[in-house]
């Protein structure tokens, strides 16, 4: 495949985490006796991907004298926060720096086994303006769902108090730079609400469905779950 670049969200603060996780960053959690960011970089690592952008803030010094400029063959560029810029602009900042038309999105704290080669082939081939990798949940209530008409993305629906089976936003994204950054301004905003959400009907959003594991370690439960499945590498 053409080689993308990726960006990483890695400015989390861990909040409901506190109580299970000492004073670190969130990607920085510790999951099975390593970062939980380790997991992340190890996948980009697999693809041929050279350049990732951590968009970092909170504690950013701790990833940077974890990880310094180089992990295996990538080389990590960082771009710090000075103020709290939300998904979106957190993004934004990194995408600035970028140089591929192309780029990988992944949320710091949330692990999708996604097959990167087929995932950027498809939104190539559907010429989408952006992807999102899908998960199928049993129970979408903590998440919201994702409106589909096929494999293109209609809408996005709140989180729900019923129990109902759906696709789920999997926190990775195959993103348009050049599109993005006309439609964005450099400034604070969520990538959800902004710019998912606002620009559904003005652009190309697809759907990537992928039947790989999944966890968000956003909450105490799954960040235990998290432990209990690296474990076994």
């Amino acid at each position: 495949m053409m080689v993308p670049e990726a960006i990483i969200l890695a400015g989390g603060m861990g909040t409901r985490l506190k109580s299970v996780v000492s004073d670190v960053p969130k990607p920085m959690a510790p999951v099975a006796g390593r970062p939980f960011l380790t997991y992340l970089l190890d996948q980009i690592a697999n693809t041929g991907i050279q350049n990732v952008y951590l968009s970092v803030g909170y504690k950013h010094e701790v990833i940077l004298q974890y990880f310094g400029r180089r992990y295996k063959h990538l080389n990590l560029h960082y771009v710090i926060e000075k103020e709290r810029l939300g998904t979106g602009g957190g993004i934004r900042l990194a995408a600035e720096l970028a140089t591929s038309n192309t780029l990988f999105v992944l949320n710091g704290d949330t692990y999708f086994d996604v097959a990167f080669p087929k995932f950027f082939d498809h939104h190539q081939h559907a010429e989408n303006g952006m992807t999102i990798a899908l998960k199928q949940m049993s129970n979408v209530t903590r998440y919201g769902m994702v409106k589909q008409d096929g494999q293109r993305i209609i809408g996005f629906s709140e989180k729900s108090a019923e129990p109902v089976t759906g696709n789920i936003n999997g926190g990775i994204y195959c993103l348009n730079r050049t599109l993005f950054l006309e439609k964005t301004k450099p400034t604070a905003f969520s990538m959800e609400t902004d710019f998912m959400e606002k620009y559904v009907n003005d652009i190309a959003i697809g759907g990537f469905e992928s039947e790989g594991y999944f966890i968000d370690i956003g909450i105490p439960e799954d960040y235990t779950k998290a432990n209990q499945y690296f474990e076994q590498f």
